[in-house]
């Protein structure tokens, strides 16, 4: 029974990341749907927006309902600002080229909050609380248990918005067709700065809850890679992707650093990348291009 509990806690612990995994990839994917563009800045976003939340909360000694807006809100800033300066003037520039900036976009970013608050770790402002959740008998950190809540209740909101709000309607119609979209009166480019708002916004407020779980470094844009690897294998432009790819290299990951050792995690998780890309190149639920010749 003692095994069996400890596996219970393993994989909750698991589903945790996951979730938080899914709120990253869904970054990645509403950029991808939008313009194309796999934005492997995501992660540096990410980090950004913990510090962002530190500045705010232990800076300005705000409090958290006040901070947490303020640095999701950094982020989509943040978001506009590369879409309008950077990445517009590349859409239809080689794709590699778009890619490499978006990698440049990270690195800056990464100079920048070393700059500002150093590189050394920093713990967040305490704001989840520390009592301890129990199901069953199987304990749950507080922390891990409050970011998959609210990673679900964030990525069932944008799934109901895509379906139902008139601007969730012009993104998958400007992500399947833009020639078509123009031609029906959708402002593309508008589309194109809402999605790098809201995906820059949505890896900023991940920041936040993977900061205050386990602190904010420069380094944690790391968690981007791992993010990437849940979009591939879910499909670069599937929601429901993000949501079961994450939850299932979460698991994965949980599973192999406890079983097999911290150290095989990375290559569980990339090995699982490299499987997927060889018999499914488009993810699980990502769309199949058929190109004519």
């Amino acid at each position: 029974m003692s095994d069996l509990l400890f596996f219970i806690e393993v994989t909750l612990a698991g589903l945790g990341s996951g979730a938080l995994l899914s709120l990253t990839a869904l970054a990645f994917v509403l950029i991808y749907k939008a313009t194309r563009v796999i934005n492997l800045a995501v992660g540096e976003v990410l980090m950004l927006g913990g510090y962002l939340f530190f500045a705010f909360a232990s800076g300005l000694n705000l409090p958290a309902w006040a901070a947490i807006p303020l640095a999701v809100a950094g982020g989509g800033l943040v978001g506009a600002v590369l879409e309008r300066g950077v990445i517009r003037p590349m859409l239809g520039e080689n794709p590699i080229s778009v890619f490499m900036v978006t990698i440049g976009i990270g690195s800056v970013l990464v100079g920048l909050v070393e700059l500002v608050w150093g590189a050394d770790p920093i713990a967040l402002p305490a704001f989840m609380g520390n009592t301890p959740i129990f199901l069953g008998e199987a304990y749950v950190s507080r922390k891990i248990a409050i970011g998959f809540a609210v990673a679900a209740v964030v990525i069932g909101f944008f799934v109901l918005l895509f379906r139902t709000w008139r601007g969730g309607v012009a993104l998958r119609a400007t992500a399947s067709d833009q020639a078509a979209a123009y031609s029906c009166g959708i402002n593309v480019p508008g589309v194109f700065s809402a999605a790098w708002i809201i995906g820059c916004g949505t890896a900023a407020g991940a920041g936040i809850l993977l900061g205050s779980i386990g602190g904010i470094a420069p380094t944690m844009g790391v968690f981007g890679l791992s993010a990437l690897v849940v979009v591939i294998v879910g499909g670069l432009d599937s929601i429901a992707g993000a949501l079961v790819g994450g939850l299932l290299i979460g698991l994965v990951e949980a599973w192999a650093g406890t079983y097999l050792g911290g150290e095989y995690k990375i290559v569980t998780t990339f090995g699982i990348l490299i499987v997927m890309l060889m018999i499914r190149p488009y993810g699980l639920f990502g769309t199949t291009e058929i190109e004519r010749l």
